[in-house]
This record gives C-alpha cells, structure tokens and sequence, in this order.
C-alpha cells in the first residue's frame, strides 16, 4: 500500500444512529463522516475508521536504547527510532509538542513501510525499532506490522508510550512488543484529569496486563514536575503501587521536567528532587529506580540487588563498567538482575543519527 494511502484501522464500531465509535483508547471518540478523533491521526470515511498517518514519518532517527529509557534492555545497543504525528493525550507539560500536537501532515515527510524500517534497522546494525516521540498507540495497525517485519530480522519492537488503551488493542499491540516503556505521569486521578485531559486507572490496568499477562519487558518512566506530582506522599503511594501490584524488579524512571508547551512558568525539576524520589523508591522495596535528564552517574547505575556491586555504571548514555555474564547476573556474586541482557553491552554510546528510510 502506498505510503500515503489512508490505510484501513480495526478497534471501532456503529452506533445504531450511525455514527462511528473508536475502540482503541478510553476516549471513545464517536465520529461522523470525514471526522477525526482526538489523536486527529484516526478519521472515518464511510463506514470504516482509517489510519491516515500509515507509512508516514516526522522523522527517523538511531539513538541508544538508554535514551528511551531503557535501562535493563540490550544496554548499551542502538535503536532505529521514529513517530508520526497527534496523540490521544491532552498534556499541558508535553515536552514533543512539536509533534504530538502537529495537525499539518506536511511534517510527515519521511516515508518508510514496514518492510523499508526493517530492512534500514538491520543495515543500520540497531538491535530494535523504537515507536516513540508521539505516542504508537494511536498509530497501533502500523508499528504492530513494522514489528512483525522487524520479528522476522530478529530486531525487537520497543513501545515508549502513556499506555491509554481500551483491553482488545492491548491485548494486540502488547503481543507484538518486545519491550515498553510506560509514562506513569503521576499517581493521582486529579493530575490526569487537570494536566492531561485522561484517567489514571486505564494507565495501570495497562501496567498490570504488561507484566502479568504478557512477556514484554516492562520500564516505567514519571516525569516529576515541581508542585503537582513530586510530594513524598504521592511519591510513596506511585512506589509503593509499583513495588506491591508489579514488583520489586521493574525499573523505575525519575525523570526532571522543564518548562515547555503550555506549562512554561513552571520551573524546572531541581536534581535534589530525583533523589528524594530514588530514595523514597528504594525504601518501598524497588531495587532499581532511575534518575533522568539531570547529569547523576549514580542515578544512572545499576545495581545487584543481592550484593550492592555496581553492575551496569553509566555517565549520561554511556557505559563505562558492564559487569553482568551472559546470563544477565552479577559477576561479583552471582545473583540475577533481571532484564534482557548478554555477556556484554554494546557500543553505541550517546550518538544520536538522523536517517532517512525511503526517498
């Protein structure tokens, strides 16, 4: 199909008064013809919803697997990264704006069909394709058939995403993932509703089912903004969740935010913040809790769980010590980290290579 044909979407269904619904996300938009959801990216055409960004790309990238983050998944390895265009959330803090807020089709220049972005990730040496920069689930039919096409070069599919699905696309999309990191925004109904115009519940039913029903490997990204998600008390309640309902191996993102979009008079996060939250993390039981876009080497280090050693020690987005056998545990005492990890990490570094897949 060409890239800029309207490509046929599933998750939806008519309304005895012929208006169409869309089953993808809990926004349950509800269309008349010609008119697009709240990603702006699914519209209806007769009777039958359509991907209008299918093929469609704001650009390509390859960054290291760190940077999305991913911590306990092939370190240190390449990945081919892309998005498309809209969202299905409304986030006043959204720092990918740029793109996930575009209603002008024309930023989708870059073209690259399934089959193009694996074959450009295999010639590109990545170990995975990230769907990433606007969220994949509103563009759901086109990253599952560039993974399927990845699966069958041996490259992994990663998912950096809010994770607002209805149960019968997650249940699809997640069958398809490798990895995915989840955004947990914060752990309060209040700030989903006020800062992002979604709930908060259909966010950890997503977790839930990730972990528990699925075997894509699971990371968890919150991005901490002064005075709205950041006091010990939520921040005990979110690790504590974590820790209690998907355990005490999955890792856990701190995030900094910066003044962006529509909430510019916020300041941004101080590193002391992180810290706390590593800390308060760490004391619910979690053995490997992040901290991100602040400059902290041990924020950014893994540790064995059984014996303290450092494991995987990074400066930013690259590895200075890899300390793990290629059963993924500690070298210095034997235990097991767990993640997807080798008997050694790659090379990559912190590059970062715009690409282009199809001209």
């Amino acid at each position: 199909m060409s890239a800029e044909t309207n490509h046929a979407g599933r998750y939806y269904h008519l309304l005895p008064d012929g208006r169409l619904q869309c089953d993808l996300c809990p926004r349950d938009c509800i269309l008349r013809e010609g008119q697009r959801g709240l990603c702006f990216v699914r519209q209806r055409l007769g009777d039958q919803m359509v991907l209008t960004t299918y093929g469609r790309s704001t650009g390509f990238c390859v960054d290291p697997i760190e940077k999305k983050p991913l911590n306990h998944f092939h370190p240190g390895t390449s990945v081919l990264s892309f998005g498309t265009a809209g969202c299905n959330l409304s986030c006043k803090f959204c720092q990918n704006w740029d793109i996930s807020k575009s209603r002008e089709i024309d930023r989708l220049a870059d073209r690259g069909s399934p089959e193009a972005i694996a074959e450009a990730a295999h010639a590109l040496g990545a170990r995975s394709v990230a769907f990433t920069y606007n969220d994949p689930v509103i563009f759901a039919e086109y990253a599952m058939d560039v993974a399927d096409a990845c699966r069958a070069r041996g490259i992994a599919a990663v998912a950096v995403t809010a994770g607002y699905m209805r149960d019968e696309a997650r249940r699809d999309f997640y069958a398809k993932m490798d990895a995915a990191n989840v955004d947990l925004k914060a752990f309060t109904e209040e700030f989903y509703f006020k800062l992002t115009a979604a709930k908060l519940a259909p966010v950890l039913d997503t977790l839930r089912f990730i972990k528990h029903e699925t075997d894509t490997w699971l990371e968890i990204t919150t991005p901490l903004i002064p005075g709205h998600n950041d006091s010990d008390r939520e921040l005990d309640a979110l690790t504590g969740w974590v820790s209690r309902e998907l355990g005490e191996d999955v890792p856990l993102h701190f995030t900094a935010f910066h003044p962006d979009y529509r909430m510019t008079d916020i300041e941004s996060t101080p590193p002391a913040t992180l810290t706390r939250a590593r800390r308060i993390g760490i004391a619910n039981g979690l053995r490997h809790v992040y901290t991100g876009n602040v400059h902290d080497p041990e924020g950014g280090t893994t540790y064995c769980p059984g014996c303290g050693a450092a494991a995987i020690v990074r400066d930013w987005y690259r590895i200075l010590a890899y300390r793990l056998d290629d059963e993924g545990r500690c070298k210095a005492c034997g235990g097991a980290i767990a993640g997807r990890f080798g008997n050694k990490a790659g090379t990559f570094g912190p590059r970062r290579m715009p690409v282009m897949i199809e001209r």
